[in-house]
């Protein structure tokens, strides 16, 4: 069974949707280092990262099928259109090849949505790889994660993403169900922020979602009991 399908048969399946994350200001190329062996033996999806490592786990991952994951203007989503455009540019130049984006927090909690597409396109627009949007589901009403979702999806992103982690609240079944009831089948939905359970992961898949970020991966991939 593939990620998106539906509930994981086995711990290797449920490995599959994992992206094993790295992000603390303070992490270390070690720990990096680390992330990427644990992802290479357990078979997670990615090795998700701040843009300084991204050419340490690509040279770790190398020859592999586990991507490098870089986030993009992480964690506030504050910096201009044109930064972004430039971070994400130089982050796919070091071999990223999956991107997560804050989407436009300030432009986005105002319901400026026109903003808010303009930004998320130019960036979108000047990748070669696929960009995960992540709306901060957990300062948003409904209808602002439901609009910031379809602004999102219009302007070309690939997958539609809960949280940073670092913000208020982090993924519930609830938001994922959200995400997922506007992306459809065309768009990967991302759960990310809070998840340390095999449980908690697998509500989300459940919810919808067809990747998990998470830095509890050995926790979440030890505790399957199938």
């Amino acid at each position: 069974m593939s990620p998106a399908t539906g509930r994981p048969g086995s711990r290797r399946e449920l490995a599959a949707y994992i992206d094993h994350t790295v992000l603390p200001e303070a992490a270390t190329a070690e720990q990096v280092a680390r992330a990427c062996d644990e992802a290479l033996e357990h078979g997670f999806a990615a090795v998700c990262v701040r843009g300084a490592f991204v050419g340490e786990a690509r040279r770790r991952l190398a020859g592999s099928s586990v991507k490098v994951a870089a986030v993009v203007d992480f964690p506030r989503g504050e910096a201009s259109t044109e930064a972004r455009v430039a971070e994400a540019c130089a982050l796919v130049a070091a071999g990223a090849g999956e991107l997560d984006l804050v989407a436009p927090l300030p432009a986005l909690l105002a319901g400026r949505w026109d903003a808010v597409f303009a930004d998320l396109r130019a960036v979108v627009a000047s990748s070669s790889t696929p960009v995960k949007v992540i709306l901060e589901t957990g300062a948003l009403g409904r209808d602002q994660i439901t609009a910031g979702a379809a602004v999102a999806r219009a302007a070309g992103a690939a997958w539609l993403k809960t949280s940073t982690g670092f913000g208020r609240g982090g993924a519930t079944v609830e938001a994922v169900a959200l995400l997922r009831s506007v992306a459809g089948e065309a768009l990967g939905v991302k759960a990310s922020g809070g998840i340390r359970t095999t449980g908690q992961a697998l509500a989300m898949i459940e919810a919808g979602a067809s990747r998990i970020g998470a830095s509890a991966s050995l926790a979440i991939v030890a505790g399957w009991s199938g």
